[in-house]
């Protein structure tokens, strides 16, 4: 379903733009003004000195049995990419509780698709990858399509001061399988530069234009606005952008993005050119959280 993103107004090349979201009541279907000053919620950003220390432009052997090669209309072969990390901590004071996809497809309230490729469910626009060329505005898109959120890595005292309590939410589960879907308080979800998807594809081997080499932008947002498309609902109205929708509610949608440059080489040499290079090319695709698609 084709959407338009609606995109944060300021941003500031280099530096870390914090985006926060939360989540409750998530089966209601009309639009609600999520943003409260009482109510607990969560609240997620895109940590930028994360994506800043954890890029790669290098090439890379991409088969046609990887899973970012077939959702992404990648031909098959050797590519040069730039791979990179995403992680967006809950620095909120209220989890995000998802639970199990199974009775999200069963209600059919828009928030989770079924992967065929890797046999599960992935939460629908939970995130969108960015990479763009400052002097003309050009836009590049990610190989990835998905995601599962879980309690992959606690916060440090430092972003939020809120000790993180025993991780709560660690299945995406499957059909039949239940899973339990979220993101704790004090927790982040991580989608490191190693795994499927986690990369742009910089040779024009997705059908995008050639990414010639220069100075570039990476832009992650986090629960993006949009404007609803061919009846598709409004799950949470934007209450300073009328018209603008987001799939989460959250405490403050005027912060949600994180921007770093990159530069991406004439030649990225054997190991590769960024924060990363030297890294190990891994033989095999994982999923969103590293486990093996089979």
């Amino acid at each position: 379903m084709q959407r338009k993103t609606i995109w944060a107004s300021k941003t500031l090349v280099g530096s870390l733009v914090f985006i926060s979201t939360a989540a409750i009541a998530l089966s209601l279907h009309m639009p609600l003004h999520a943003q409260s000053n009482n109510t607990p919620m969560p609240d997620l950003i895109v940590r930028g000195d994360k994506l800043a220390q954890q890029w790669v432009v290098r090439d890379e052997k991409l088969d046609a049995t990887l899973c970012s090669v077939e959702e992404g209309g990648i031909t098959p072969g050797t590519h040069r990419i730039i791979r990179f990390t995403v992680m967006t901590p809950n620095i909120g004071n209220a989890d995000i509780a998802l639970g199990d996809p199974n009775a999200h497809v069963a209600a059919n309230d828009g928030l989770y698709e079924f992967a065929t490729c890797h046999h599960h469910y992935h939460f629908r626009h939970y995130a969108l990858y960015q990479l763009i060329d400052p002097q003309t505005g050009t836009v590049w898109k990610a190989a990835k399509k998905g995601f599962c959120m879980l309690d992959t890595d606690p916060n440090p005292d430092w972003l939020d001061g809120v000790p993180p309590k025993n991780h709560e939410f660690r299945s995406c589960g499957a059909i039949g399988i239940p899973g339990n879907q979220g993101i704790s308080s004090g927790w982040a979800d991580t989608y490191r530069f190693f795994l499927g998807g986690q990369y742009f594809v910089l040779d024009g081997g997705d059908g995008q234009p050639v990414v010639p080499p220069g100075n570039y932008i990476i832009r992650i947002t986090v629960n993006p606005g949009f404007v609803p498309q061919n009846g598709e609902p409004c799950r949470y109205a934007d209450p300073n952008h009328p018209g603008v929708c987001h799939q989460l509610p959250e405490s403050n949608y005027e912060n949600n993005v994180a921007e770093v440059p990159v530069t991406i080489p004439d030649h990225p040499g054997k190991g590769g050119s960024g924060p990363a290079a030297g890294s190990i090319v891994q033989s095999d695709e994982a999923d969103e959280h590293g486990d093996k698609i089979k």
